[in-house]
């Protein structure tokens, strides 16, 4: 069955991130059904999902409780026009969220994916100066930053291969130096840069937008929290809004729900998906300040009002399970249980360190990676790692030479026993 699969898919599918002549040697997976932290193939060969399927598969696959809440929705509506429509699950998601995210978040805008919120942030911040009478037009983010892959999204982003294919087709935006570790001292570094651009610069900046504590596709590089609250203040007092784009480090991933409560800061826009719906469906968020929303809040003839829609907008499926999603976070005790388990990963992850083509390991909540060293790109080193992953029942879906580890949180002890073992045996083959 599985090879059949793979004939017909290759005959019509381009997948995304893939090169897809690499699939003349490297066999896609078909999938037939996932359950818990495991997917199964046709075969009946199982593969531990260690990176909760690009990161959303929170509470792993198949939960109950998700999809038991869809099936209820599902029988009373599947979707509905959310410009001058609404309900219940919407309304109901909306106030959860806000009782959630930090002090001062009070509105919220519908969208579709994590790409599709940036958009919509980016688009918020530089129309709320436009109707305050200031042409802002300049963004600003991180070095060795990823926001998606739409083009405000990838203007936005440091990854050099995009933005030099892509170059005329993006937006104005201007890097400022990430952190270089996790320590206070990098974050301090790093802030005193920023204050320097700032002097120079703040009055073009329309939004700084960063992931707080882990840049995900950026090798999973992580910084200290001391950097979010001196970064807040500086783009308060140069009235330029900071964007936290929480799509990866939201909903339990950085240790706490979100990776700014680590900071006690309230950014002017947070962006929200992946985790959000446990991974069933898609639907992001952009939570933000009743300040941003009344820039836009007038009669019909003075034209501020806000211009972005999506036709799926608010999809009371996808609504339905996140709050499903929410229902275990409250029920379970999930951060609590979380931080138990991120010790015990941290405890399997020093192992790694004693390799000599480890350079570093580093952790931040339930994300661990792990970056090795004395490889070029051209080795595509993860690629082997990845292999060895597959041949032993794990998926490890490495970021260049950087290994990570960012499993849905219903893995047991043993499983990540497991987890940690194949991912160790396959960097010491690669010696």
């Amino acid at each position: 069955m599985n090879s059949e699969i793979i004939d017909e898919d290759l005959q019509h599918i381009w997948h995304p991130c893939t090169q897809m002549k690499d699939h003349e040697t490297l066999p896609l997976i078909p999938i037939s059904h996932g359950k818990g932290v495991y997917l199964y193939d046709f075969d009946g060969n199982r593969y531990m999902d260690a990176i909760s399927s690009w990161w959303v598969n929170i509470f792993g696959h198949a939960n109950p409780k998700i999809g038991d809440r869809i099936k209820e929705q599902l029988d009373s509506l599947e979707h509905v026009i959310l410009a001058g429509f609404t309900h219940k699950p919407a309304v109901s998601l909306a106030k959860r969220v806000i009782d959630i995210t930090p002090d001062g978040l009070n509105k919220i805008f519908f969208a579709d994916n994590g790409s599709s919120a940036v958009e919509v942030a980016l688009k918020m911040s530089y129309h709320y100066h436009r109707n305050r009478g200031e042409n802002r037009s300049l963004f600003l983010s991180l070095t060795n930053s990823y926001h998606g892959e739409t083009l405000g999204a990838l203007s936005v982003g440091d990854v050099a291969l995009y933005k030099e294919t892509y170059a005329p087709l993006l937006i104005s935006c201007i890097q400022t130096p990430v952190p270089k570790d996790q320590t206070i001292d990098s974050a301090k570094e790093a802030l005193g840069e920023l204050s320097i651009l700032l002097d120079e610069r703040g009055g073009e900046i329309s939004a700084f937008i960063l992931e707080p504590l882990i840049q995900g596709a950026g090798g999973m590089h992580m910084y200290h929290p001391e950097y979010l609250k001196g970064a807040r203040e500086l783009t308060q007092k140069y009235h330029i809004h900071l964007i936290a784009d929480e799509i990866m480090t939201g909903f339990g991933r950085t240790g706490t729900m979100f990776g700014c409560e680590q900071a006690d800061i309230t950014p002017d826009m947070m962006c929200l998906s992946k985790g959000l719906t446990g991974g069933y469906l898609p639907l992001s968020l952009v939570v933000t300040t009743d300040e941003v929303y009344s820039a836009f809040y007038c009669d019909y003839a003075e034209q501020k009002a806000f211009l972005h829609s999506h036709s799926y907008t608010g999809n009371p499926l996808a609504c339905s399970a996140a709050l499903a999603t929410l229902d275990i976070f409250e029920s379970e005790n999930i951060i609590e249980e979380n931080r138990k388990k991120s010790d015990y990963i941290l405890s399997k992850l020093q192992d790694f360190a004693k390799l000599y083509n480890v350079a570093e390991v580093r952790q931040c909540g339930m994300v661990a990676a792990v970056e090795l060293q004395g490889y070029k790109s051209e080795e595509r080193i993860g690629l082997r790692v990845y292999q060895y992953g597959l041949d032993h029942g794990v998926l490890l879906r490495p970021l260049g030479n950087v290994i990570y580890f960012m499993p849905p949180y219903t893995i047991t002890d043993e499983e990540i026993d497991t987890m940690m073992s194949v991912a160790f045996d396959g960097i010491e083959s690669l010696l």
